[in-house]
């Protein structure tokens, strides 16, 4: 019996490779359902079911505003929705018990190292480092296994931000439900009232802002050639993240309010601007290289030349669909989208190979994506 006859088919590699693709993600989601079952769980048996529905109510509005931003962050390529959904649920239940857990355990060395004082030392060290190292896991994983997800600093930032907002969701759920039990909804005083002006109001960014730091460090990872960048950058958006959301957690230990709302527009309202000026400027980025690519594409006939105009602008794609629309119902506006999509998804891999970061399959990936460009043509057209 020879070496051949030993290794795998190409078949059976195919097979086993679906096997772990379908797998993973099975698996994945019975073990955060069993994450929240457990929170749920928890959380009645602590505070009441009631408080529980509450704090579930109130949670809802900031994080739909949250979330909704970050969607229409990710328009120019919009990112799988099943990654979303499952970065989203890693936040809310896989992330939130897992620093359940560690806090805990950095309460009780906190309470060794300060002689009583664990709860500060798990608010302004544990907290912070771990409930960050809990959301960057997803990035991590996402980063390791599907690199070709990560066109830049705008989806690390979208994978971070997502993935924070389940998770703030399930601590506000938490803050807002035991608020309640012990003082009901209350006014601008106190109760409910009072923590979702603070909360839901001043501060639903607050998670995403410190998990996109960790996010833009994957995004310039994912972007660069070198080795030490794909290795350092990561650490230094996660130490990052870590020291905003320390900062963050100091800020509420002040005595008056006052004194918390002029930090608040001192700190967060300048580091949220620089935030949202980052995004702005990755955006105008990732126009430039679609722009950048369709004249080669268009050459290529792989696209119409009177499409080119079009498909360079985020307003030319807009008007685009509302025309086919209007002409045609919104099937075919759903075509004329998974075609526009597919023609930014191939852009991006082929400015990645001009730059040497796209990685040793995108070759492959290339036809795979041009295959899809052609389908999603076709299907346009029809």
């Amino acid at each position: 019996m020879t070496d051949a006859d030993l290794s795998p088919t190409p078949s059976r590699k195919r097979i086993e490779q679906r096997r772990w693709t379908v797998l993973f993600p099975v698996v994945g989601l019975i073990a955060l359902a069993a994450a929240g079952l457990v929170l749920f769980a928890l959380g009645s048996t602590s505070i009441g079911l009631e408080p529980i529905l509450v704090g579930a109510a109130a949670a809802l509005i900031p994080v739909a505003f949250v979330v909704s931003a970050f969607l229409w962050i990710d328009r120019w390529e919009p990112e799988p929705a099943k990654l979303l959904l499952f970065a989203f649920f890693w936040g809310a239940c896989g992330a939130t018990i897992s620093s359940l857990v560690f806090n805990q355990t950095s309460r009780v060395v906190g309470d060794i190292l300060t002689h009583g004082g664990g709860g500060d030392f798990t608010l302004l060290v544990g907290a912070p480092v771990v409930e960050e190292a809990a959301k960057a896991a997803f990035l991590i994983a996402v980063y390791l296994r599907r690199r070709h997800e990560f066109d830049g600093v705008v989806d690390g930032m979208v994978y971070a931000g997502i993935t924070a907002a389940g998770f703030a969701f399930t601590e506000n759920i938490w803050y807002f439900g035991r608020i309640f039990a012990q003082q009901g909804f209350g006014d601008l005083e106190g109760g409910v009232v009072a923590l979702f002006l603070l909360r839901g109001v001043l501060s639903p960014f607050a998670h995403p802002l410190f998990t996109s730091m960790t996010g833009i460090g994957v995004g310039i990872a994912a972007s660069s050639s070198r080795a030490v960048t794909r290795v350092v950058a990561p650490i230094a958006g996660y130490l990052a993240a870590v020291g905003l959301h320390a900062g963050w957690n100091a800020m509420t230990k002040v005595e008056t309010g006052s004194a918390f709302i002029n930090l608040y527009f001192l700190v967060m309202v300048p580091l949220f601007a620089g935030a949202v000026g980052i995004v702005v400027w990755q955006r105008r980025r990732e126009q430039r290289i679609v722009a950048g690519q369709l004249a080669a594409m268009a050459q290529n006939r792989w696209i119409a030349n009177s499409e080119v105009a079009l498909l360079a602008s985020l307003n030319g794609r807009r008007n685009w669909l509302r025309a086919v629309k209007r002409k045609s119902g919104d099937s075919a506006a759903r075509s004329v989208r998974n075609y526009q999509i597919a023609v930014t998804e191939l852009a991006f891999l082929r400015h990645r190979i001009e730059q040497g970061t796209a990685g040793q399959s995108a070759e492959q990936r290339h036809g795979v994506l041009l295959d899809t460009l052609h389908a999603a043509r076709t299907a346009a057209r029809g």
